[in-house]
């Protein structure tokens, strides 16, 4: 297929272009490298790949690409509950406006495979399992611009949403501020951290999974389209005091210290079922303990700069 990926020189985009290039895929990259990232560099004597630098709510960018795309991949996103309050404005225009400009210019038999998040379902302390079934109750700015995308998505058809559990991994545009890759980074470069709200749980993800995971919507798209499909391990449904003695195992000197004398900003509490992408034919399988391991090798070779958070 012909892909159109925007945002593909993000975290998420620097693994998964590879692999979709590695899959046949004729790939075109829109992104603004907003962080001055260099991380597609790896691919740019491929064929198959092309780079346009632009950005992803330009409408004229995208009207000159479209036209050439079998599907489109809108990862360009301000990606973060932090990064989103920090600029609401820039969140609702590139996070909702954008998939908005999207919709309009797209053809309908264009296929759209687009990444959300379960962070949309908020707060969920009185349920065993979230499923696709679960109101969706986002409780930050980027959830709910996320979830409202997905919905409007949903409702003109012809398109697959991913909501992903938090990535976790090695990137060529790296970001320490996901919640494993953060306290990977703390214990090598600080020795401890201080953790509040211990036993809210979250569900995780390998980076190299969710990649996989969007070549496996392109090559299944008809089965699989018009339907959200939660996308995490179904074993790393962690709190964050376990995440943290999983860190700990790898690197006893990391001091773990829990606090009750503050609160996260961020109340996400929930365990995730990824049963209905299971059943048609996907599951992710790389565990946080080795994503520990490769973050490990990965910090001795990563200097010490703020370039690496979202915000």
């Amino acid at each position: 297929m012909r892909v159109l990926v925007t945002g593909g020189a993000g975290y998420l985009g620097s693994v998964m272009v590879p692999v979709l290039l590695d899959a046949g895929h004729e790939v075109t990259v829109l992104d603004d490298l907003m962080y001055g990232q260099s991380s597609l560099l790896g691919v740019a004597s491929r064929k198959n790949f092309s780079f346009v630098r632009g950005d992803a709510r330009d409408e004229r960018a995208l009207k000159g690409l479209l036209p050439h795309a079998d599907a489109v991949i809108p990862m360009a996103a301000l990606v973060g509950a932090p990064a989103c309050e920090r600029d609401p404005v820039l969140a609702e225009s590139l996070n909702l406006g954008g998939v908005r400009s999207l919709i309009r210019l797209r053809s309908p038999g264009q296929m759209i495979v687009f990444p959300t998040t379960n962070s949309g379902y908020g707060t969920k302390n009185d349920v065993e399992y979230t499923t696709e079934e679960t109101a969706l109750e986002p409780i930050s700015l980027y959830g709910r611009t996320k979830v409202q995308a997905e919905k409007e998505l949903l409702e003109v058809g012809n398109v697959v949403t991913l909501r992903l559990a938090t990535a976790f991994g090695v990137s060529p545009r790296m970001r320490i501020d996901l919640l494993v890759n953060h306290f990977v980074y703390e214990a090598v470069r600080c020795g401890y951290v201080v953790i509040y709200e211990k036993d809210f749980k979250r569900n995780y993800i390998h980076i190299d999974d969710v990649a996989e995971c969007f070549a496996f919507c392109l090559e299944n798209f008809d089965r699989l389209k018009n339907e959200p499909y939660n996308v995490g391990l179904d074993e790393a449904n962690y709190s964050k005091g376990e995440l943290a003695n999983l860190v700990k195992e790898r690197v006893p000197h990391f001091n773990v210290i829990f606090s009750d004398m503050a609160n996260d900003p961020d109340k996400r509490n929930y365990v995730v079922s990824n049963a209905k992408l299971r059943q048609q034919g996907f599951a992710a399988h790389r565990s946080v303990r080795q994503g520990i391991d490769e973050l490990l090798t990965a910090y001795k070779m990563l200097p010490d700069s703020s370039l690496y958070r979202n915000a």
